[in-house]
């Protein structure tokens, strides 16, 4: 018998499964059926993860900064913001720094995954709001990363876009 693993009377029938709500997998053995605690995955494909709004969400949506300093500004304040580090990097006028500003919301994009859960595979999709940020600078720092001549940089940011999100927007 399987750990956490408990067995019901086969009179129970496979119905006991339907009425018991914290039940997530049965099995038959014989005379009995049997019901794990354990969790089942019944989904099919790569798993999704969905980042926490960023604390910036609300105030780019709402007020967009209109000069690069009041972008900065935003960034000095929550240098944690996944927006505010792709609003800097598309405000920013001269080319290096745009690639290092998307280059730090990338890197803090991964940070950010992987406390949500994110271990290193599996769809990050701009359908969610809350991950736009992130595809935002990484698809920032792949065109950045092109227009300096880092053609390898350039061509793993595209892979992990499309990866990440096939249906991104490719610039």
């Amino acid at each position: 018998m399987p750990p956490l693993a408990r067995r019901v009377s086969s009179t129970a029938g496979s119905s006991c499964c339907a009425r018991a709500s914290a039940i997530t997998h049965c099995f038959a053995s014989s005379n009995h059926l049997f019901v794990s605690d354990r969790p089942v995955n019944l989904t099919t494909g790569l798993p999704e993860t969905v980042l926490p709004a960023d604390v910036l969400d609300a105030t780019v949506a709402t007020t967009p900064p209109k000069t690069y300093e009041d972008a900065a500004a935003l960034v000095a304040a929550h240098p944690r913001s996944l927006v505010g580090w792709a609003t800097l990097g598309e405000m920013a006028t001269d080319q290096m720094s745009r690639y290092a500003f998307f280059r730090v919301g990338y890197h803090r994009g991964l940070d950010a995954l992987r406390a949500a859960g994110w271990r290193g595979s599996g769809f990050v999709r701009g359908i969610h709001t809350t991950n736009r940020a992130f595809l935002r600078c990484l698809d920032g720092l792949g065109v950045q990363a092109a227009a300096i001549g880092e053609v390898d940089e350039a061509e793993r940011c595209a892979q992990f876009l499309a990866q990440l999100d096939p249906e991104w927007p490719h610039h």
